[in-house]
């Protein structure tokens, strides 16, 4: 059954008209005919968007029970029975009520897709995981509900639904998204201009990305090498050199003048290792541009400008930013220089940006091992001058009358076999000393003109001369041979500590290794392929880079290079056929992907066993503290009860009305308990999910102490105390729980003192008592579960009430810590978030805004 296709109507905050556009999108699908059917739409009193509804199926949603109010969430079992075409689901990062099929709506959302529904749901820029942080920096409020950035990504098709920052005020103030008496606070917080401008721009920029994805996705499909100049991308050319931080920022300035702009440094080195680059320069450096917001990348390539252009081209990039040659001027007679080549060949494309900085022309030193490779170029001068050069020797001797002699002759045509030998290697200087021979002997040895040789002791000359050419050509070219060796080597050692340090530096995703690996060797796709037996099928454990010819790579043979790791796992690159030398490095790649694979799932292994540990100590607790304490109230409440159903005894009122008591007492401390125990279980299991609204301490704090006795505490709370931005469920809760504590290891006459301040953008809400305190060892063992400090009684509770307290702070964005109380005792610190920018007032702010 094929996978259906996802639909997301992106907004940039409530109010722009996501449902009113995923309503009208349903209308236009149903004149053509598609069976369409609502699954879960919410018009939250919109009546423009309750209009848009009708005419639609529903589907009924089911009702759900929670702390005694009913709530409704989608029936994904209705919607899957019904198999519409399409279903309409709203509000794709909504946290579902406990109790419900799945803990997030985008996992109901996953069943239907599975399924083959096509669904079409909204969401908002602020709810998207990753960017939790810049929301909460930008509005003051950090955001509950998200959904996984890759969920989205994931969507088929992606709509923005813009609007600007006035537009939408405006719609705020005529009424059309929230009630009139709800306008004012929304406009004066959350709808600020700033903060709509700013999730705006979020917005814009995600869905940019998103549609680069779509560009480069389209791009390596069609083998499209132009670049296309969507979006400015800065390529970084890094030699290793001192220089290198200047370029980084400089390309940094050059991006942040342009949003969405991105910059990339690359270093390129030989793959015959010839290269004078720092290590320690490159990480620095490597350093510098990922805090700038840069990627870092190393590539292979022999011809620093031809693999520069490549990558250019490659990512995309418009712009090209190389530093002025630190060559001194002789040196120029190497050639023209990389900056120059590359603005030369660069195309009308690509922008090549020549920066000056402190070591022009301050020289870099001579290549190193120049000649362990030999170009084609060096080849043809060899051969020129091994062949052409003695010819042309020989007419400028033979028209110099009585020449230098045949001694000089000698060494002069010895002088172009070693030359031959420098330049070419060995086959050009053996063709250097055999057509020396032929042109000493023919020209130089009487008889002259003919190749007899009438004196034995030229004879010996030509013999010696021949003899030591060879010998020449045979050293030099032994010599090439060691130079290449050892510079393989070292380019070999180069990037197996550039592996060993990426692991150093935490890369130790999977991932990332394969992505190095195809920009190390040039490839356009690296796959980890493994499989459970030798007849068994292979899958895919990582993979990176583009699918060749669009087909995913399912088997090593199929691919170009396959490196086997093991008996049961391969590495497998496309693109190109990789000389026998490289597969050494491709090797070490490969059984560090191996180790790398093994340590995720190790890793994964040990959470899980660490979560199963867990709950297996939680368990163990729990059956500790029902065998004692939760028996304790059960055998009081049982007591009384048989007490009263007694024949044999009649009970004067004052004693019933004292067994009633008891069980009233009883069942009020039974509630408390199993209260903590379930609490503690949603904060184990993670489904603690905090309704955020901005509240007065003065609210919450009061119907806190009803479950301890009147006149044991005092409240010092004032008044002018900032408004907080918290659960005022989850709240009240923490607090019940450590007031209730405090009065428990209070001395009789002594009350708990809850005071409140402010501290910049937090509130503290400090709990004093004067009991026996806590030693430091101490203070961070007491908020774990099932721990009672000291002598504490078997009856005094099962050590949960810290432990809840602390997780409901932590889950409202909050921290509970210990502190001692001046004069003896412990004094619990509460912080909470104070809702940004807002005067202690009492507005009845719409929970949409801020969550």
């Amino acid at each position: 059954m094929a996978r259906g296709k996802l639909r997301i109507y992106l907004g940039a905050a409530p109010g722009v008209g996501k449902t009113y556009s995923m309503l009208s999108e349903a209308h236009r699908r149903m004149e053509r005919g598609t069976d369409v059917v609502v699954g879960f739409v919410e018009h939250h009193g919109r009546p423009r968007t309750e209009v848009m509804l009708h005419g639609l199926e529903h589907i009924p949603r089911r009702v759900l029970e929670y702390r005694g109010t009913s709530f409704t969430e989608m029936d994904v079992d209705a919607v899957l029975e019904r198999r519409p075409a399409v279903a309409l689901v709203d509000e794709l990062a909504h946290t579902n009520i406990p109790g419900s099929r799945n803990g997030k709506r985008w996992q109901d959302i996953e069943e239907l897709l599975e399924a083959g529904i096509d669904v079409i749901s909204t969401v908002n820029i602020q709810h998207l995981e990753s960017l939790g942080d810049v929301v909460e920096s930008i509005t003051g409020v950090r955001q509950q509900e998200t959904v996984p950035d890759e969920v989205v990504r994931r969507a088929d098709q992606i709509e923005l639904v813009d609007m600007s920052p006035q537009a939408l005020r405006r719609r705020m103030a005529h009424g059309n998204i929230y009630q009139s008496e709800k306008v004012d606070a929304a406009l004066s917080n959350y709808f600020r201009p700033g903060n709509l401008t700013a999730l705006r721009e979020l917005a814009l920029l995600w869905v940019a990305d998103r549609v680069d994805e779509y560009l480069q996705e389209y791009r390596a499909e069609h083998s499209i090498r132009s670049t296309w100049q969507a979006r400015e991308r800065i390529v970084v050319g890094l030699t290793g050199g001192p220089e290198g931080r200047t370029l980084i920022r400089r390309a940094a300035r050059m991006a942040a003048k342009g949003s969405g702009s991105e910059v990339l440094a690359v270093y390129i080195a030989r793959s015959d290792g010839l290269t004078s680059a720092s290590p320690k320069e490159l990480a620095v450096q490597r350093t510098l541009v990922e805090d700038l917001g840069g990627t870092f990348h190393h590539v292979i390539g022999d011809d620093i400008p031809l693999a520069l252009l490549e990558f250019a081209r490659g990512v995309n990039a418009t712009q090209i930013v190389l530093g002025s040659s630190r060559r001194k001027a002789w040196q120029y007679i190497f050639g023209p220089g990389v900056g120059a080549t590359v603005a030369r060949e660069s195309g009308p494309d690509l922008d090549v940006h020549i920066v000056t900085h402190d070591e022009v022309a301050k020289g870099r030193g001579l290549p190193v091992a120049r000649g362990a490779r030999l170009g084609r170029a060096r080849i043809v001068a060899g051969w020129l001058v091994g062949v052409v050069g003695p010819a042309l020797l020989s007419l400028l001797l033979t028209g110099i009358a009585n020449g230098p002699g045949l001694a000089n002759d000698v060494l002069l045509f010895l002088f172009l076999t070693v030359v031959a030998a420098l330049l070419g290697g060995q086959l050009p200087a053996l063709a250097s000393a055999a057509v020396g021979s032929l042109l000493l002997n023919f020209y130089f040895t009487p008889p002259t003109h003919t190749l007899t040789v009438s004196d034995p002791k030229n004879i010996v000359a030509i013999v010696v001369f021949f003899a030591v050419a060879v010998s020449v050509a045979s050293v030099v070219d032994l010599a090439a041979r060691r130079t290449h060796q050892a510079a393989r080597l070292r380019a070999e050692s180069e990037i197996l500590s550039f592996l060993a340090g990426s692991v150093l530096r935490g890369e130790t995703t999977l991932d990332a290794l394969l992505e190095r690996v195809r920009e190390t060797f040039g490839m356009e796709t690296v796959v980890l392929l493994e499989r459970a037996g030798d007849v068994e099928p292979w899958t895919c454990a990582g993979r990176a880079g583009d699918a060749k010819d669009g087909e995913p790579l399912l088997r090593p043979e199929d691919a170009d290079v396959d490196m086997p790791v093991g008996d049961h796992m391969a590495l497998a690159l496309t693109g190109r056929v990789l000389p026998a030398e490289d597969r050494r490095v491709l090797a070490a790649f490969a059984a560090q992907a191996a180790v790398v694979l093994d340590r995720q799932r190790l890793v994964g292994e040990a959470e899980r066993a660490r979560e199963l540990a867990e709950g297996n100590r939680i368990r163990t607790a729990l059956l500790a503290a029902v065998s004692h304490d939760l028996r304790t109230p059960l055998a009081s409440i049982k007591a009384s009860v048989t007490s009263l159903r007694s024949d044999d005894v009649a009970w004067s009122p004052e004693d019933e009305a004292e067994l009633l008591a008891g069980i009233e007492a009883g069942a009020d401390r039974l509630d408390h308990l199993v209260g903590n125990l379930l609490d503690m279980s949603r904060l184990q299991t993670g489904t603690v999910t905090p309704l955020i609204r901005e509240i007065d301490l003065d609210e919450v704090v009061p119907m806190a102490l009803g479950g301890v006795p009147e006149g044991s505490v005092t409240l010092d709370i004032p008044e002018e105390l900032p408004i907080v931005a918290v659960d005022p469920g989850l709240l009240e809760r923490s607090v019940a729980n450590l007031v209730e504590n405090a009065v428990k290891y209070s001395p009789d006459g002594e009350t708990v003192l809850v005071s409140a301040s402010a501290l910049g953008d937090r509130v503290e809400l400090r709990i004093a008592d004067r009991g026996p305190g806590v030693p430091d060892s101490a203070k961070d063992r007491i908020f774990e579960p099932f721990q009672r400090y000291g002598d504490a009684p078997r009856g005094a509770g099962v050590g949960l009430g810290l432990a809840v307290a602390r997780g409901f702070a932590e889950a409202m964005g909050g921290t509970l810590a210990a502190e001692d109380t001046p004069g003896g005792g412990m004094t619990m610190v509460l912080t909470l978030p104070a809702a940004p920018g807002r005067p202690p007032v009492r507005p009845d702010v719409p929970a949409q805004a801020i969550t």
